[in-house]
C-alpha cells in the first residue's frame, strides 16, 4: 500500500514540473533558474506531503472497511456454523430415535418368530391328529357303508344312482323358480330392445301381400282361338310345348287357357309367346319358334331390369352381371305363395334398418340379405340346398366371404359366425312370418301339427292329452294332477319347448301350455 502511495506522489511531482516547464514564452523555452527549481521542489514537496496525508487517510479508511467486512464475514460464518451444529444435533437425535425404534421392532419380530414357531409346532401336531381322525372316519364310513348295504340290500353304485336322481329332481324343483325369474327379467329386457329394433324395421317397410301359383292363365279373345292354338291334328300345341317346355292346358274354361310348368321363368316366356301369337293371329310351328326367341330375349331383359331395380332401390352397387340376372329371375319365383324377389327386397330393408340401429355396416347387411335366397334361381337345375347353392354361386362371382357365410348359414346348415348372418336370419324370419306373406301346403301343415303333438306326447310322464291349437301356434298339454305337480309342469313345458326348437322349423313362435287341473266330485243321496 505504501509503494502505491509513493508512486502517486512522484507522479504528482512530475506533473507539476511538466506544468512549470510548459509555461508560454517567446521562442525556445528558457532554462529554469535556481529559484524556480527550488520553488518547484518546494511545490513538489508540498504536493507529496499532501498526497502522503491523503494516502494515509485512504489507507485508514480502507483498513477500517476491511476490518468491518472481516467482522461481518466472521459473524456470518459463526451464525452458519451455529446453524450447522444445530442441524447436526437434530440429525443425531433423529438417528438415535430411529435406532431405538429399530431395536424395539427387532425385539417384537423376535417375539413374533418365537410365537410362529410355537404355532407351527402346534399346527403340525394338529395335522397329525387330523390325519389320524381322517383315517378313523374313513374306516367308520366304510363300515357304515357296508352296514347300510347289508340293511338296504343295495350296492353303493345303486344307492349313488338313486341319490343322484333324487338330488337332480330336487335341484330342478329349486332351480325352476330362480330360472323363471331370470328368464322373465331377461325376456323383458330382450323383448323391449328387440321390439324397438324390429318395430322400427317393420313399420318402415311397406310390402304388398302376394299369393302366386305355378299356373299362368292366358285370356283369349274368343273360344275359336283355342282351335287355332291346337292346330291341324294338334301340330301347333305340340310345337308350342316342345319349343317352350311348358304344358298348355285347354279345357272348358271360356276364353282362357292354362300354362303349367315348375320353372317360373320358362312359364313366363311361354305366356308372353302365347299372348303375342294370339295378338298376331298367325299361329304355326315356325312362327311359334320365332316369337319364342323374341319372348325369351324380352324376359331376359326384364330379369336384368328387375335385378337392377332391386339394387337401385336398396342402394347396392358393384354386383356381378350374372348375379343381377339370377336375382331378376326370382321375380317369377314364389316360395309358399310369396314372391321371392319381393321377399328379398323386403328382408334387405329390414336387415338394413336393424343394422343401422345396431351401428353396423348397413350396405353389407343389405347385401347379405338380398342374396340369401339367390340359390332358388337354380334349385330346379342343381341338386342340393338353395342355401349351399347360393353360397357357391356368390363365391364364384367374387362376393365377400361374410356375404357367402350369411347365405350358407341362413338356415343353420353351417354354424353362424358373424353378426350379419344373424341379421340375415332375423330379417328372413320377419319377412316370411308376417301375416299374409306365405301360405303352407295342406300336407306340410298337417305333418307339422302331427309332429308337434307327437313331441308333446313323447317321453314325459303324466301327460294325458295333447292338442295343437291356433294353426300350430300353441300346444296345449293336459297332465294328470296326481302324477305331476306345479314344478314338474314347468319342467315339462320347458322340455317340450326345447325339443320343438331343436327339431322343427317354423315361422314366429310356438306357445307351450301345460294344464294341471284337479277336480273333486261327490254325489248327494
Amino acid at each position: 500500500m505504501e509503494s502505491v502511495l509513493l508512486g502517486a506522489a512522484l507522479l504528482v511531482t512530475l506533473v507539476a514540473l511538466v506544468t512549470v516547464l510548459r509555461r508560454p514564452g517567446v521562442g525556445r523555452p528558457p532554462v529554469p533558474s535556481e529559484d524556480e527549481l527550488e520553488m518547484a521542489r518546494r511545490e513538489a514537496e508540498e504536493i507529496r506531503a499532501a498526497a502522503t496525508t491523503d494516502a494515509g487517510r485512504i489507507l485508514e479508511r480502507a483498513e477500517a472497511q476491511a476490518q468491518q467486512i472481516a467482522n461481518s464475514v466472521r459473524a456470518e460464518l459463526d451464525e452458519e456454523a451455529r446453524t450447522l451444529r444445530d442441524d447436526l444435533k437434530t440429525l443425531r437425535d433423529d438417528l438415535e430415535r430411529r435406532e431405538a425404534r429399530l431395536a424395539e421392532r427387532e425385539q417384537r419380530l423376535d417375539a413374533e418368530v418365537r410365537r410362529l414357531e410355537e404355532w407351527s409346532a402346534k399346527l403340525a401336531e394338529t395335522k397329525r391328529a387330523l390325519a389320524q381322525r381322517k383315517e378313523e372316519l374313513s374306516r367308520l364310513e366304510e363300515e357304515r357303508r357296508r352296514i347300510l348295504e347289508r340293511t338296504a340290500g343295495l350296492t353303493a353304485e345303486e344307492a349313488k344312482a338313486e341319490l343322484i336322481t333324487a338330488i337332480e329332481n330336487q335341484a330342478k324343483r329349486e332351480a325352476i323358480p330362480i330360472t323363471r325369474e331370470i328368464e322373465n327379467a331377461a325376456r323383458a329386457e330382450g323383448e323391449k330392445r328387440a321390439r324397438k329394433i324390429v318395430t322400427l324395421a317393420i313399420q318402415r317397410v311397406a310390402s304388398e301381400q302376394t299369393a302366386e301359383s305355378v299356373v299362368s292363365v292366358v285370356h283369349l279373345p274368343g273360344d275359336e282361338m283355342k282351335g287355332r292354338i291346337i292346330g291341324r291334328e294338334g301340330r301347333n300345341i305340340r310345337a308350342f310345348e316342345s319349343t317352350t317346355g311348358v304344358n298348355l292346358i285347354i279345357d272348358d274354361t271360356p276364353e282362357a287357357v292354362l300354362l303349367s310348368c315348375f320353372d317360373p321363368v320358362r312359364r313366363e316366356v311361354a305366356r308372353l309367346t302365347l299372348e303375342k301369337l294370339v295378338l298376331d293371329g298367325r299361329i304355326h310351328p315356325q312362327r311359334i319358334e320365332e316369337v319364342y326367341e323374341r319372348s325369351k330375349r324380352d324376359v331376359e331383359q326384364l330379369c336384368v331390369r328387375a335385378g337392377e331395380d332391386a339394387l337401385v332401390e336398396l342402394g347396392i352397387t358393384d354386383m356381378h352381371p350374372e348375379l343381377i340376372a339370377l336375382l331378376g329371375q326370382l321375380r317369377y319365383r314364389t316360395s309358399y305363395g310369396q314372391n321371392v324377389l319381393k321377399h328379398l327386397i323386403e328382408s334387405a330393408h329390414i336387415a338394413g334398418i336393424m343394422a343401422a340401429e345396431l351401428r353396423l355396416p348397413v350396405e353389407l347387411a343389405k347385401r347379405c340379405t338380398l342374396l340369401h335366397d339367390i340359390g332358388k334361381a337354380l334349385t330346379h337345375e342343381v341338386e342340393g340346398s338353395h342355401a349351399l347353392i347360393g353360397a357357391e354361386i356368390a363365391r364364384r362371382y367374387g362376393e365377400h366371404e361374410d356375404v357367402v357365410h350369411a347365405i350358407e348359414a341362413h338356415h343353420n346348415e353351417v354354424e353362424v359366425r358373424t353378426v350379419e348372418a344373424v341379421l340375415t336370419q332375423a330379417a328372413d324370419a320377419i319377412s316370411g312370418s308376417r301375416p299374409g306373406a306365405r301360405r303352407e301346403s295342406l300336407e306340410a301343415y298337417v305333418k307339422r301339427l302331427e309332429r308337434l303333438e307327437e313331441i308333446a306326447r313323447g317321453k314325459h310322464e303324466g301327460v294325458e292329452k295333447v292338442f295343437a291349437m291356433q294353426a300350430g301356434r300353441e300346444i296345449r298339454v293336459m297332465v294328470k294332477p296326481e302324477a305331476v305337480d306345479d314344478i314338474q309342469a314347468q319342467v315339462i313345458a320347458r322340455d317340450i319347448a326345447k325339443q320343438v326348437e331343436d327339431e322343427l322349423t317354423y315361422p314366429g313362435q310356438i306357445r307351450v301350455t301345460v294344464v294341471r287341473e284337479s277336480r273333486a266330485t261327490e254325489f248327494a243321496r
